[in-house]
C-alpha cells in the first residue's frame, strides 16, 4: 500500500459514524487518499488503521491516515466537515446552534490555513447554518463551500417511491429543494419513475404521505436507532458528490449553496439543483416552480434565515 503522491487527497474532519463511513466508501473507491482527522486522540488513529488492513481483503490500495493533527490536512482536495454534536435531550436549538457553531469556526479555520484551495463539503447540523459559518469563517468563494442535504434528502424521497411502487430505485429519480429540516420541498412534479412524472402513477396523499416522510426522515431514523443518528445514507451522499467533482462527472445533485438571486434568495445557503464538477458549483440549475412550490421554498428559505439570524445573535 503505497501513498500515491499524484492521487486526489480528500480529508473527513469528524471521524465519528457520518465521517468514519465516508473514508470507508471513498477507500473502496480506489481513487484517492484519505485523511482522517479529530479532536479525539487515538479514535481517527484507530479508524485508519482498521481500514487500511481492510484493504487487503477489498482490494484498495487508498492510504489512510488518521491524525489529530490539521497539519495533515494540508493541500487537499476536498474536506468534508461533519465536526459537531447532535441534539442531545433538553438541549435547544439555540443551545445546538451556539455549540456547532463554535466548533465549525475552530474547525472550517484551522482548514482554511492548511488547504486554502479545498472545496468543502459540510454535514454538520443545522445543515444551512453550518454551512454559512464555514463560509464566511474560510473566506473561500462559494462555489467551494457546499452543504450535503438535498442528495440525502432525495435519496430517502426515492427510496420511499420505489417502496410504495414495488419498483426497481434505479428508475426513480427524485427532486428536493429548500433547507435541509421540517420545511423542506420534496418536488412530486419533478420526480419521475422511469421518465414518468410521479403524479401519473399516485395518487395526491400518497405523494403527501411521502413527502412528509422525506421531510421527518432524519428524525425517523433517530426515534428509532435512540442512541444516534442517520450515517449510512449521509456518507454515500458525500461520497456521491466527491465522485462528481474529484471525477468532474458534472451531475446535476440537490446541494446546498450559497443563492444569490437564484430563486429569488439573497445570500443564503439552500438547497437546489446545481452541476457539480472539478471547481465545485459550476452552475445552480433554476427551473420554473408552480406558485405553490415557490411559496414552500420561500417558507424554507425563511426558517433558514431565521436560524442564520439566531445565529448572528449568539454572538
Amino acid at each position: 500500500m503505497v501513498h500515491m503522491e499524484n492521487r486526489p487527497k480528500v480529508t473527513v474532519v469528524g471521524t465519528g459514524m457520518v465521517g468514519g463511513t465516508v473514508a470507508q466508501l471513498m477507500a473502496q473507491r480506489d481513487y484517492v487518499d484519505i485523511v482522517m482527522i479529530d479532536i479525539i486522540e487515538g479514535m481517527p488513529q484507530g479508524k485508519a488503521l482498521d481500514l487500511r488492513e481492510t484493504g487487503p481483503v477489498m482490494g484498495y490500495d487508498s492510504y489512510i491516515l488518521g491524525s489529530n493533527d490539521y497539519a495533515d490536512a494540508a493541500d487537499s482536495d476536498i474536506v468534508v466537515i461533519t465536526s459537531g454534536v447532535p441534539r442531545k435531550p433538553g438541549m435547544s436549538r439555540d443551545d445546538l446552534l451556539k455549540v456547532n457553531k463554535g466548533i465549525l469556526t475552530a474547525v472550517t479555520g484551522e482548514i482554511a490555513k492548511v488547504a486554502p484551495n479545498a472545496i468543502l463539503i459540510v454535514v454538520s447540523n443545522p445543515l444551512d447554518a453550518m454551512c454559512h459559518v464555514a463560509f464566511d469563517v474560510s473566506g473561500f468563494p462559494r462555489e467551494r463551500v457546499l452543504g450535503m442535504a438535498g442528495v440525502l434528502d432525495s435519496a430517502r424521497f426515492r427510496s420511499f417511491i420505489a417502496e410504495e411502487l414495488d419498483v426497481s430505485i434505479e428508475d426513480v429519480s427524485a427532486f428536493v429543494l429548500g433547507g435541509h429540516g421540517d420545511t423542506m420541498v420534496p418536488l412530486a412534479r419533478y420526480s419521475t419513475v422511469a421518465g414518468i412524472p410521479l403524479p401519473d402513477l399516485m395518487d395526491e396523499e400518497t405523494i403527501a404521505r411521502l413527502q412528509t416522510r422525506t421531510a421527518n426522515g432524519g428524525a425517523e431514523v433517530v426515534a428509532l436507532l435512540k442512541t444516534g443518528s442517520a450515517y449510512y445514507a449521509p456518507a454515500a451522499s458525500v461520497c456521491e458528490m466527491i465522485d462528481s467533482i474529484l471525477l468532474d462527472k458534472k451531475r446535476i445533485l440537490p446541494t446546498s449553496v450559497y443563492l444569490q438571486g437564484e430563486y429569488g434568495v439573497e445570500n443564503l445557503y439552500v438547497g437546489v439543483p446545481v452541476k457539480l464538477g472539478k471547481n465545485g458549483l459550476e452552475k445552480v440549475i433554476e427551473i420554473k416552480l408552480t406558485d405553490d412550490e415557490a411559496e414552500a421554498l420561500k417558507r424554507s428559505a425563511d426558517a433558514v434565515q431565521d436560524l442564520v439570524t439566531a445565529m448572528a445573535n449568539l454572538e
